[in-house]
């Protein structure tokens, strides 16, 4: 017997796979397909323990179904714009593309260590201008479409990255990148109309997404937040005009007590200019910006000023103060709201703790509602009160009704809102696909020429960080002529939000060699992609924008399908010592010590066998040792039985040991294969720890040599998706058999050899034999006392009395305790 080494029987298989070309893939129509993918990695230098996570999860699932038959095609490429680069080229003076390339090399050197089982043929790199001329194609189409436009708008400003960021991108009120805290800025950018999608995004939320998880089904569903009400005019007392609100409640418009303003109103400035409050109101609406758009969406503290000023109820003419407060969104419905303290829990809390008054007009069918009585807002359904001729009325017969009083009145009109805002895509950094746009001071604003596409970015710049894009520096780039009259023009300096290139990357890898066009046939045979696995945190940002891309690329004629991704797998944070890693904490694991130290084999079944993938991992050192004996064990299994396959089988028939030797057999292949299906990867292991247990202790038995090859057989194939370099090396070296193992089919059990044996079940009350049942003998211990208990003997003497407890002796008696 040789000792195992990891490092030798890794290299081995690693170099045979790519010798041999064993994971490229072609088009088949004969073969059903399956196209898994897990997110792309940016090429931040090196991997960390969650990509090894997540990559590790899709080898699984890709080595698995390909051995069940189907042409799997399992791609990797790099997300390779974004602002680390151009930091990394600040702070250390390298060029971002050297940055990039360099991290790329050594990444993939990771990856390929690791034995995943890559098309590498397929790989793409979004820095690559054969990559990005098909944005820039795309994006000029939407152009044309009116899915692309120039906007001056209040956008979210990082001082940190100077740059501005989507609603997506900031996350409680900071960067998402690099942790500042985000502004409020007025500039002239590009956006996508994504909002155009609004309601087929969310419609195809409950009728495509079927196998995503019903937790980033709603984030989605909450992201787009569509929302059907009124708008109301409220004119505004002793001088023109009126302020607008929405409410998605008009059954409590009798209920007003105040109005509300975002801070970023525009009438809130005019309402105080020139009064006392003007100085306290201005320095609140400073302090509610500097807050953060989502920071004041979650958990915070409610604060307002009062402006001064009072508008109109329309249906009651009572006078309304009007405040400002940071619970108030310019980004959703009119920016102003009706505050109805009874009946909104949050404007309740504002009332409370400013003294405003309560007033209610909804009340419980079975009681009357006192506000000063009252420790929360009645949110529920009941009966109209203190509202003219609708008290009396259902609030939801009456909400209608009062619609149409409004409309009638010429005051509202209904309106459905979205909390989804249009994408803003332009980034004022260097590291990122051009936005292929000519300023021409004759003829306007033009799209690059499709003919002259790609707009290549320049690689002799001046990178520092400050005074907005580098790109505006660069003369020859930034100087061009018109299209139209060729005079002078100008480019635009701005670049594409780097989720502009994650939006669409999955259709790429089914044909990158396609120079002349960005999709072709190939395309309808691989998409859409059967599954998906990556982080929860794209859930908003990433998912979504590709969902809205392939829509757009569907109707601009590229493809023909809806979504994207069939299933979705988001896997959990590996952690260590209860906490994510990070450099601060000094918990970081790092995947090349460790596969130096164990070999890649045992990083992988210690990741896989851990935790179930969405969980959270923790990372425990005795666990990955744990792992490590557990392949030296198989290693020298596979050694001491080798002598046994060379004999002959006897004459004899199957005595019982043997019988139970091949049930085992089979039984391991049902629980893998069904775990596998169910990404149950924790659960298969341990099943496959425990059969080898078990073969381990049947090496003394009279067990036939036939019998010992199946097991050591299945075992390598069951194992090969989880481990697949030594099940290689144990397949070709001891069994003999021919590699690769990813061309051997997935062993199928036979369910004759699966049945779970039968017991008869005595059931007894309070002591005196009733009944009997069947069961199988590993039926769970509930059920059997539920069928006990159903029974027609229990049921006829435990009628009218009371059932104490139910005791249940395994295999052989249930006895029901009763009195009375």
């Amino acid at each position: 017997m040789r000792r195992y080494d990891p490092q030798q029987v890794e290299l081995k298989w690693q170099k045979f796979w790519e010798e041999k070309r064993t994971f490229e893939v072609k088009e088949d129509p004969a073969r059903p397909k399956y196209y898994l993918l897990e997110m792309f990695p940016y090429p931040s230098g090196r991997l960390h323990m969650g990509h090894i996570r997540n990559y590790s999860i899709g080898d699984v699932v890709a080595r698995y179904k390909r051995m069940q038959g189907f042409n799997v095609l399992h791609p990797m490429g790099w997300d390779a714009f974004g602002l680390p680069a151009e930091n990394a080229a600040i702070e250390h003076g390298v060029h971002p593309a050297k940055w990039t390339y360099e991290n790329i090399n050594y990444m993939k050197g990771q990856l390929k260590r690791m034995g995943f089982s890559y098309d590498w043929k397929r790989e793409i790199a979004t820095c690559d201008p054969s990559y990005y001329r098909w944005e820039q194609l795309f994006f000029i189409k939407m152009y044309e479409r009116g899915l692309a436009y120039k906007s001056l708008s209040e956008v979210n400003w990082c001082p940190g990255c100077e740059t501005v960021l989507a609603n997506e991108q900031v996350v409680g009120g900071r960067c998402w990148r690099c942790g500042s805290e985000v502004e409020k800025k007025e500039l002239e950018g590009w956006f996508l109309k994504i909002t155009a999608y609004a309601d087929e995004l969310l419609e195809f939320c409950d009728k495509l997404l079927k196998g995503w998880p019903e937790k980033v089904i709603l984030m989605q569903k909450n992201w787009i937040g569509r929302s059907e009400g009124v708008e109301v005019d409220f004119p505004l007392e002793g001088k023109a005009g009126s302020i607008r609100i929405f409410t998605t409640r008009p059954d409590t418009i009798f209920g007003v007590t105040f109005v509300v303003l975002a801070p970023e109103h525009p009438m809130v400035e005019e309402l105080v200019k020139g009064t006392p409050r003007e100085e306290e109101v201005k320095e609140f609406v400073r302090r509610a910006k500097r807050q953060g758009l989502l920071l004041r969406e979650g958990e915070f503290e409610k604060e307002g000023v009062p402006l001064g000023a009072y508008c109109v109820n329309p249906l009651t003419g009572e006078r309304v103060p009007v405040w400002t407060a940071n619970f108030v969104l310019m980004e959703y419905g009119t920016g102003a709201i009706m505050a109805v303290p009874a009946h909104d829990q949050r404007d309740f809390e504002f009332a409370k703790r400013y003294g405003l008054p309560i007033k209610v007009v909804i009340r419980p069918k079975d009681r009357e509602l006192l506000p000063e009585a009252m420790t929360e807002a009645y949110t529920e359904d009941g009966i109209m009160v203190n509202s003219g001729h609708f008290d009396g009325m259902s609030n939801r017969e009456a909400m209608e009704k009062i619609v149409e009083l409004i409309e009638k009145k010429g005051i509202g009109q209904r309106k459905v809102n979205y909390r989804l805002k249009d994408w803003g895509i332009s980034r004022q950094r260097y590291w990122g696909a051009p936005i292929p746009i000519i300023y021409c001071p004759n003829c306007g604003t033009l799209p690059v020429p499709e003919d002259e596409l790609p707009v290549v970015l320049p690689l002799k710049v001046e990178i520092t960080g400050k005074g907005g894009s580098p790109l505006a520096q660069v003369h020859d780039f930034v100087n061009t002529r018109c299209p139209r009259c060729n005079g002078s023009a100008k480019r635009e300096t701005d670049t594409m939000d780097t989720f502009v290139e994650s939006s669409w990357y999955f259709l790429r890898y089914a044909c990158p060699d396609n120079h002349k066009e960005p999709f072709d046939d190939r395309v309808k045979y691989w998409m859409p992609v059967d599954q998906y696995i990556g982080g929860i945190e794209h859930a908003v940002l990433h998912l979504l924008y590709a969902r809205f891309f392939t829509k757009v690329l569907r109707d601009l004629g590229y493809v023909d399908l809806d979504e994207p991704f069939e299933r979705l797998l988001t896997q959990g944070m590996v952690i260590k010592d209860g906490a994510k890693m990070s450099k601060s904490k000094g918990n970081v694991v790092d995947p090349d010590e460790m596969v130096q130290r164990y070999g890649a084999d045992t990083v992988r079944l210690f990741i896989l066998f851990s935790a179930p993938p969405e969980k959270d991992l923790d990372w425990k050192d005795e666990g990955i040792e744990g792992c490590y004996r557990f392949l030296n064990r198989l290693w020298r299994l596979f050694f001491e039985i080798a002598p046994k396959l060379a004999e002959g089988d006897p004459p004899h028939a199957f005595t019982s040991e043997e019988v139970e030797f091949y049930r085992r057999i089979h039984l391991t292949i049902k629980k893998v294969t069904e775990d596998i299906e169910r990404f149950h990867f924790n659960t298969a292991i341990a099943q496959m720890m425990e059969w080898t247990n078990y073969l381990y202790e049947s090496l003394p038995k009279d067990i036939r040599p036939s019998l010992w090859r199946e097991a050591l057989e299945k075992m390598c194939l069951l194992l090969h998706p989880f481990v697949p370099h030594i099940t290689e090396e144990l397949w070709s070296e001891v069994l003999r058999r021919d590699p690769p193992l990813v061309d051997q089919r997935w062993p199928m059990y036979d369910p004759e050899w699966v049945k779970v044996p039968e017991v008869t079940v005595v059931v007894q009350v309070n002591g005196k034999v009733r009944d009997k049942i069947q069961v199988p003998e590993d039926l769970p211990e509930e059920e059997v006392k539920r069928l006990a208990l159903e029974t027609p003997g229990a049921r006829r003497h435990t009628e009218g009395k009371t059932v104490k407890k139910v005791v249940y002796v395994p295999k052989k008696l249930v006895n029901i305790v009763c009195e009375g």
